[in-house]
């Protein structure tokens, strides 16, 4: 099945600081802040939200195709989703404009210094999640605030259902939006802060957002997922990591096995079982898209954690 990932595409520069920022802000003179941290250490990684999904659906053997917006520099990320044999169909260049991009700074003590350039990703808009052909599952991750808006319309519009992934983005939008956006989707997947601040925002309790899709899951980090369907609450543990290296993209490699699990009809426990394994899999590398387990080496941690396989 063709799976539709709306979201973005985006490059982060991640620098190491080797020292701690405290030792270098002074809080009396954070009025006329002007400071330098020397970086000699730095990776560039290819992430968004989209290429993060695309990229574990592709290792589960999935057929996703990326809709996003990108810039003139979007060159060796396109040559890399060739590469990966990932479709670029749906990739719009917007010339004049940069790929959207994380300029990300971490010091010794983890604290990290973040500016992030949206680009082109503030034209998804003009892409349509309806015109896109042989489609049958979606989802909306974060991108550019009218396309999330117009993308989630528009799935509903073609009977393409899908699932709304708010993520970052949810403080773009006003209670109303986000209770529309809900509405027209069949299923909403959050991480623990984003469900507390969905319901912030609404004005309504989780059991009752949940009753208005068909299923809601709740990421909880260590604690695992909880799932809400049909007026019933489950949860599915964490599987244990071989090694915790790099959190970056774990949600995104979660939502790849929840979309493989819903496109071939699995029921939820053996979804979120799979979505499970997809982020475990993921902790043990850098960046969102370095992990490279073969499918066969998926099937083999799904069944040493639920006892089943692919």
């Amino acid at each position: 099945m063709r799976t539709l990932i709306c979201g973005s595409l985006a490059f982060d520069s991640i620098m190491v600081f080797q020292d701690h920022f405290k030792h270098h802000i002074l809080p009396d003179k954070i009025h006329m802040l002007n400071v330098s941290f020397l970086v000699p250490e730095m990776r560039r990684e290819f992430g968004g939200c989209a290429g993060n999904i695309a990229y574990n659906l592709k290792l589960l053997g999935g057929d996703p195709v990326i809709m996003a917006t990108v810039g003139d520099d979007f060159g060796v990320y396109a040559d890399r989703l060739d590469t990966l044999g990932l479709t670029r169909e749906a990739v719009r260049r917007l010339p004049g404009t940069f790929t959207a991009q994380a300029f990300i700074t971490t010091d010794l003590a983890d604290n990290q210094i973040t500016a992030f350039h949206p680009g082109a990703m503030n034209f998804s808009h003009e892409n349509d999640a309806g015109k896109v052909p042989d489609i049958g599952l979606g989802i909306v991750s974060p991108d550019g605030r009218e396309g999330m808006l117009n993308h989630c319309r528009q799935f509903h519009a073609a009977g393409i259902p899908f699932a709304f992934d708010p993520g970052q983005g949810m403080p773009l939008f006003s209670g109303e939006e986000l209770l529309e956006m809900v509405d027209l989707a069949d299923y909403v997947t959050l991480n623990d802060y984003e469900a507390e601040l969905l319901q912030t925002r609404t004005g309504q309790p989780l059991d009752a957002l949940a009753a208005r899709v068909k299923c809601l899951v709740v990421t909880r980090g260590e604690a695992g997922s909880r799932f809400h369907v049909d007026g019933r609450r489950f949860d599915i543990p964490v599987v244990p990591a071989r090694a915790v290296v790099d959190p970056t993209g774990c949600g995104d490699a979660y939502r790849a096995g929840l979309l493989h699990g819903i496109a071939h009809g699995w029921d939820w426990e053996a979804t979120g079982q799979l979505a499970s394994v997809m982020g475990s899999l993921k902790i043990e590398q850098r960046g969102g898209q370095n992990h490279a387990p073969a499918r066969e080496d998926i099937a083999t941690r799904l069944r040493d954690a639920f006892g089943w396989t692919l």
